[in-house]
């Protein structure tokens, strides 16, 4: 958002009880649906209100951020222009695809961060890559020991401070044919996934517009 379109506190209140509403309502289809509204009509007010709750939860997340600088730790899955789910209905292995981009934004801090690691645990650092932070140079070394170190999902709560800027993001849980056996996939883990057995997807990205939000 431009400053001149930046939103008020009073507006993201607006945001957060049009999102209460839509909760309100997409649980009201629901439970009408669970008590027999069976059918496509009932069907179709689900799909509505769940369309609805997601466009008002997309509304108040950014206006919550524009304003106050802080996101929801909730992520709606839509399917559009997704193949249809073409898998078991009772799975029994579940595979879980994740991608997580981010830009160099601060190499200084990133280089600092690492370089901290090697400092309290090097034990845990591998020495070549200890070596390549120690000289203060090494962005390569310095991922490495970052990555080491931290697990994916705190590197993405704390990415800041590792001087890393967050860009698009994707979780897929797909439903599989059997168990693997151990280290089977490891030599190409992302490659054979079957579109048709996504069971479901969260993404992020900026991408996402008001435009795009409002069609839901």
């Amino acid at each position: 958002m431009s400053d001149a379109a930046q939103p008020s506190a009073a507006e993201v209140r607006a945001a957060a009880e049009a999102l209460k509403e839509a909760l309100d309502r997409h649980l009201d289809a629901v439970e009408r649906r669970a008590a027999g509204g069976s059918g496509a009509a009932a069907d179709a007010e689900v799909f509505n209100a769940f369309n609805e709750l997601a466009a008002a939860g997309e509304v108040y997340d950014e206006m919550l951020y524009e304003v106050h600088d802080e996101v929801t730790p909730f992520e709606v899955p839509t399917t559009d222009g997704r193949a249809d789910y073409d898998g078991p209905e009772e799975p029994e292995v579940l595979s879980v695809y994740i991608r997580r981009d981010y830009t160099v934004t601060d190499p200084r801090r990133l280089l600092a961060q690492a370089e901290r690691v090697a400092d309290l645990d090097p034990e845990s650092v591998d020495e070549d890559e200890a070596v390549g932070v120690g000289a203060g140079q090494s962005l390569h070394a310095a991922v490495g020991v970052l990555f080491g170190e931290f697990e994916p999902d705190e590197i993405a709560t704390r990415h800041a401070e590792f001087g890393l800027e967050e860009g698009d993001a994707t979780t897929w849980v797909a439903a599989g044919e059997e168990a693997t056996e151990p280290g089977e996939w490891l030599p190409a883990p992302f490659d054979n996934v079957d579109p048709e057995r996504v069971i479901c997807r969260f993404d992020i990205s900026e991408a996402f517009d008001e435009d795009d939000i409002e069609s839901l």
